[in-house]
């Protein structure tokens, strides 16, 4: 399990993206809400789709819930 944070300011896209706490592209506190303990990033991305609808994984450390 990993702690999940998306990001509150939108990229270029509109996207909100969701990073582990790990990632050395998360935000600053202030630029962050924090999601919770998750198994997948793919489960934290639907957590930040209840705040943020167009939210979507880093692409460095949840490729695997990065659409591009």
């Amino acid at each position: 399990m990993a702690f999940y944070y998306v990001n509150k300011q939108p990229q270029a896209n509109g996207d909100h993206e969701v990073h582990n706490s790990d990632c050395s592209y998360l935000p600053q506190e202030p630029n962050r809400h924090f999601l919770g303990s998750f198994p997948t990033c793919c489960e934290a991305v639907k957590q930040a789709q209840k705040t943020y609808f167009q939210s979507n994984g880093c692409k460095y450390c949840s490729s695997e819930c990065h659409t591009g």
